[in-house]
Parts: C-alpha cells; sequence; structure tokens
C-alpha cells in the first residue's frame, strides 16, 4: 500500500486509497453540512407533528450551532494529540447514533436535546475532515484533493435545503435524520479502511475545557433568557437571574482564557482593530446567512402557504448564490482586497433583503434570492482570507479558529434573537411564523446589519487607517 501511496504521489495522480481518503473526508462533510441545512424547511413540519410553534423550535438550529461553535478548536486540538483517524471515527458515530434518536423524537424537548449532542459529533467532524486529508497529502496533490473535500461541503449546504423540504413532504422529517446513518455509515469504514492513523508530535496534550464550557453554558444562558422572556416576564426574577449567569459566565470565560497556557481563543488578537472589524463584518454576514435561510423558510411555508418541497426548490437559487461566490472568492480576492470584496457582497445582500420583502411573484423572488446569496458568499467566504492578512504568519492558526467561532457562535445567537424579536413584532407567539408582515420587517432589520457590516469594512479600507493599524499588526 505505501508503493501504491509513493507511485501515485510521483506521478501526480490519486490512487485507489488516495480516492478512498477523500471520499471519507467529503462524505464527513457532506453529511454535516446538509443535515445543518436541511432542518430550516423541517421546522414548520415538525412544529405541527409536535403541536408547538416553529419559533420555538428555533433551539434546533441555535443549539446545534452553539454545541459545533463552543467545541470546533476543541475537537482539532483533541484530533491532534489523540489521533485524527480516532476522533473523526467517535465523531461519525455520535452524530449517526443521535440521527437515531432525533427521528424517533416524540417531543420538543427530546429533539432538542438530542440535536445538542448530535451537534458535539459535528464539532469533532467539521474541522478534522479537512485535517485528516492535508495530513495525508504532502505533496501537489494536497490542493485538488482538499479542494474536492470542500466541493462536497458546498454541495451539501446546497442541497440541505431541498432534501428537507421534499423528504418533509414526500416521505417525514424523521426520515431526514435517518438518512444520516447510511452515509455515517459508509464514511466510518472509509475511514477504518483506507486512512491511516496521524496527529501532530508536538502538539500540547492541554484542552481548554473550562473554556468551552464556560462560553458554551454563558451563550446559553443568555440565549435562554431571550427565548423566555417574553413568557417569563423582562423583569421576572427567573428572566434576570439567567441573565446573571449568562453574564457570570462570560466573565468567567474571559478570565480562564487570560490563564490558559493553550487557550480556546487568543484574546491578544482583539488588539488588532482590522482584524476586529473584519471578522465582526464576517460574523454578521453569517447572521444574515442564518436569519434569511430560517425566516424565509417560514415566510414561504406559512405565510405564502407553499409545501417544503416547492420551498425547497426556491432556496435552490439562495444555495446556488451562495456556492457560486464562495467558489469564485478565492480567485477574486488575487485581484482585489478581501475587504472590498467582502463590503461589496455585504452591500449586495442588504440590498437583496430589502428586494425581498417587496417582490411577491416567486419568479423574481427565486432570482433576488441568487442575489442575496452572491453577496453572502462574499462577504462569508472571504472572512479568512481578509484576517489572515492582518496577523503575523506564527498565529494565522488561532487566527483562523477565532473566525470560525465567530461566525459559528454569531449565527447561534442571532436565530435565538430573532425568534423572539419575530415574536414580539407579531404580537403573538403562536402566529408569528405564519406572519408575512413581521417576517418582512425582522428581514429589513437583518439588512442594516449588512449594511453596518459593509460600512465598516469600507472604513479599514481608507488609506488613513491602513497607515495608522501597521503598528498594531505588528504587536499582535
Amino acid at each position: 500500500m505505501a508503493n501504491e501511496v509513493e507511485e501515485s504521489a510521483s506521478v501526480g495522480s490519486f490512487s485507489r486509497q488516495d480516492r478512498a481518503v477523500i471520499a471519507a473526508a467529503a462524505l464527513s462533510m457532506l453529511i454535516v453540512q446538509m443535515d445543518w441545512f436541511a432542518l430550516d424547511l423541517m421546522l414548520p413540519v415538525i412544529a405541527r407533528d409536535f403541536g408547538t410553534s416553529s419559533t420555538d423550535l428555533q433551539w434546533l438550529i441555535s443549539g446545534y450551532m452553539l454545541a459545533i461553535g463552543a467545541l470546533m478548536i476543541v475537537g482539532g486540538r483533541t484530533a491532534d494529540v489523540h489521533g485524527r483517524r480516532r476522533v473523526i471515527v467517535i465523531g461519525l458515530i455520535v452524530f449517526a447514533v443521535m440521527s437515531v434518536v432525533c427521528s424517533a423524537a416524540q417531543n420538543a424537548p427530546w429533539l432538542v436535546g438530542a440535536r445538542v449532542v448530535q451537534g458535539t459529533g459535528a464539532a469533532l467532524i467539521f474541522p478534522v475532515s479537512v485535517a485528516v486529508v492535508t495530513s495525508y497529502f504532502r505533496d501537489a496533490r494536497q490542493g485538488p484533493a482538499v479542494g474536492t473535500v470542500l466541493a462536497f461541503s458546498s454541495i451539501g449546504t446546497a442541497l440541505g435545503p431541498f432534501v428537507g423540504g421534499v423528504f418533509a413532504e414526500h416521505v417525514s422529517w424523521r426520515a431526514v435524520f435517518l438518512l444520516n446513518v447510511p452515509v455515517c455509515l459508509a464514511a466510518t469504514l472509509l475511514v477504518l479502511r483506507f486512512v491511516p492513523e496521524s496527529r501532530d508530535e508536538h502538539a500540547t496534550r492541554r484542552l481548554d475545557l473550562p473554556g468551552a464550557a464556560t462560553v458554551a453554558l454563558g451563550l446559553a444562558c443568555l440565549m435562554l433568557a431571550v427565548d423566555q422572556g417574553p413568557g417569563w416576564g423582562w423583569a421576572s426574577a427567573p428572566t434576570l437571574v439567567t441573565f446573571a449567569l449568562g453574564v457570570a459566565f462570560l466573565v468567567l470565560f474571559v478570565a480562564v482564557e487570560r490563564r490558559a497556557p493553550e487557550p480556546l481563543i487568543e484574546l491578544s488578537l482583539f488588539r488588532n482593530v482590522k482584524f476586529d472589524v473584519i471578522t465582526l463584518a464576517g460574523s454578521l454576514s453569517n447572521v444574515v446567512y442564518c436569519l434569511i435561510a430560517v425566516l424565509s423558510a417560514l415566510y414561504l411555508q406559512q405565510a405564502r402557504g407553499l409545501s417544503p418541497a416547492h420551498a425547497g426548490v426556491i432556496f435552490l437559487a439562495l444555495s446556488c448564490g451562495v456556492g457560486a461566490a464562495s467558489y469564485r472568492a478565492g480567485h477574486l480576492a488575487l485581484r482585489w482586497r478581501a475587504e472590498t470584496l467582502m463590503a461589496c457582497g455585504m452591500l449586495t445582500s442588504g440590498a437583496g433583503l430589502l428586494a425581498l420583502t417587496w417582490v411577491r411573484p416567486l419568479g423574481w423572488y427565486a432570482v433576488v434570492f441568487v442575489i442575496c446569496g452572491v453577496g453572502i458568499g462574499l462577504g462569508w467566504a472571504l472572512t479568512n482570507v481578509a484576517t489572515q492578512a492582518h496577523v503575523p504568519a506564527e498565529r494565522t492558526g488561532a487566527a483562523s479558529g477565532l473566525v470560525l467561532t465567530s461566525l459559528v457562535l454569531f449565527g447561534a445567537v442571532s436565530v435565538t434573537i430573532a425568534a423572539t424579536v419575530l415574536e414580539a413584532v407579531s404580537g403573538s407567539p403562536t402566529t408569528a411564523a405564519a406572519d408575512g408582515p413581521a417576517i418582512e420587517a425582522v428581514l429589513r432589520g437583518t439588512s442594516v446589519l449588512a449594511f453596518l457590516g459593509a460600512f465598516g469594512l469600507f472604513a479599514i479600507c481608507r488609506p488613513r487607517l491602513r497607515a495608522r493599524s501597521v503598528a498594531a499588526e505588528d504587536t499582535t
């Protein structure tokens, strides 16, 4: 087998084992991304089955994202220390088992709890899939191999809403979770059969579990207070105590990170203004993506009366726009500054969001969806590229981890806040998901976030600020 690998490397082709390694990582990324985005169009169907409101089920999305965001860096470091092959197999098994548990859920709390645990499995799969490929391919084939894995990730993102809508209408929402099982099984068998164990022999064995726990608990408490505040009463003791606990956990998180030898997040990176602005703008772009996906799914099905499958077809327009822009973003960044491209993308997505709240014919709705997707794709995909240009080479790994964590956690919190705001604007928690004007109002507010991100990016592109920030970049 070693001779086969060496021979394929010498001619720049891929052997049978090479293709199997790529397939294992690609299937792992595909299923995580597809499952992530499939749920948007299933929320109304699940809500009807459980006799609850779609807005109350936002925890199925935000809880999943919270688990991924809090544990993603820990998962990557665990793989470096204990072995990438071992960790990705554990992640796939957890993901598959919890998919079965999700499919068997008899009530909303059961499903939400299983979904959060499923997110911990995804946190092990998501960062390790690419690491498996980069550690296996050490020659010129690494680029095409990683590109193939990321392409399957984009395919999962694009197909997720469509698959979720079609299965929810013609089979069952439970079948979408069961669909994960054979894919996880195939990926696991490929990993065990073809992927050699690899680890970073120089990696420290310290894992920042206290940091992951405190940030997860802090954000979970704040999200719970925002979600339950209208029912409990904003000035009630449960709401105030939950808010206070959230703030206390986040303060503790900062204290833990300052003392941790290998922190979850390098807080010193925040001393760089340009890094801060780009990270915040990219996170806002991801917020726009999360909210347009969740709110438009509710609007098309519950306000416009479309079937899940029909809504899934329209969602292909958004997915294609995001996928096309993400694919071309790297090539465009070779000709223009990444920050400028991000700003243009956020302006485009903000304008598209406003247009989306006014357009009525579904054909034009799909066209505007493509435009929104292009803007979101540019703003979201270039965040890592843009930030890497403003940190020293030895800190790019820490910066990348911080950026990805910020993108996911901002998205998780935004879904909870948007659901609460939608209920407040509508005036009725039970009918908010079907209130078209209320959904459009929240989407218009979301467009403001896109414009703010664009404004911040254009501001840091000014020559005066660029010159002023050179010293700060050198010190970080």
